[in-house]
């Protein structure tokens, strides 16, 4: 469930010193976004961030981008950051941007991303909105255009018929899947290194199991 509009969460989002105000200017020349060159991994639909704020802080060594089309949500996980900040806990290694995920290759440019999380994306159950689902052929074709040679897409979601789906059109986009489960927590490979979202906990302590599939083209 979304949140309900914040009101101010637009102006607050665009004057925040973690969010990149205009991400089109950074396609082909992202690395110089950071302080440091290093692999780029981004998460489509972020939530509140708190997946790629761990992942930030775990691992020092890639740069992170988070993408979130809401204001109101995103406002939610810049004042999360904020409190790391305050508390001390810089993520140099860890912007925002609002956009949609459809213009996605508008920017980042080709072989510019190695790996992109998807958390828990809304399912979109209507067979007519099937093309909005992040794992779509679609979308797949949008991830093929940005990633690096040897590139990933790893894709978590408690909705078993979103990840048949998923794993359906992973085939039919003739992309290679790497590793799969229908019950994460509990096959050992995959868990290993696993940093679980604010969904993921909510859902794995109501007994659902979580699906999990990483796949490259």
């Amino acid at each position: 469930m979304r949140l309900r509009n914040i009101p101010g969460a637009k102006a607050a989002v665009l004057e925040s010193p973690y969010i990149i105000k205009e991400p089109e200017g950074c396609k082909g020349m992202w690395a110089a976004a950071f302080p440091k060159k290093q692999p780029l991994h981004i998460e489509v639909g972020m939530g509140k961030g708190r997946f790629l704020m761990d992942m930030a802080r775990l691992h020092p060594e890639n740069n992170y981008v988070g993408i979130e089309m809401y204001d109101s949500v995103l406002l939610r996980a810049l004042q999360k950051r904020e409190e790391l900040e305050n508390g001390g806990e810089g993520l140099s290694n860890l912007f925002f941007m609002r956009m949609d995920a459809r213009n996605l290759p508008e920017v980042f440019d080709k072989q510019e991303v190695d790996k992109i999380y998807l958390n828990f994306s809304d399912p979109w159950p209507k067979a007519r909105h099937a093309k909005r689902r992040l794992t779509s052929r679609e979308f797949l074709e949008r991830y093929t255009r940005i990633l690096s040679q040897g590139g990933v897409v790893e894709f978590k979601t408690d909705n078993r018929e979103l990840f048949e789906f998923s794993l359906e059109e992973v085939e039919e986009a003739d992309w290679k899947l790497l590793a799969h489960t229908f019950d994460l927590h509990h096959n050992e490979e995959m868990m290993a290194g696993n940093v679980m979202t604010e969904y993921e906990e909510k859902f794995s302590s109501m007994g659902n199991p979580i699906c999990k599939l990483i796949c490259r083209p």
